[in-house]
């Protein structure tokens, strides 16, 4: 169900793009990241999102 939800989004994401996804500020997006709480990679100063990241950290919060 998920999946069908961010359907129109690439497999990998931006910290805008998630902030679309999950209609969040920026600065509340990378306090997300900056936790750990939605799992990323960084690469210099940019983050690189998995969709399934945001995927499940959705699903987490939905059963929180």
């Amino acid at each position: 169900l998920m999946n069908e939800m961010f359907k129109d989004y690439p497999d990998v994401v931006s910290v805008e793009q998630v902030t679309e996804m999950l209609h969040i500020s920026p600065s509340f997006a990378y306090r997300l990241l900056r936790s750990g709480d939605l799992q990323a990679k960084k690469v210099g100063s940019k983050y690189i999102i998995a969709k399934k990241s945001v995927i499940a950290f959705v699903d987490a919060e939905s059963k929180a």
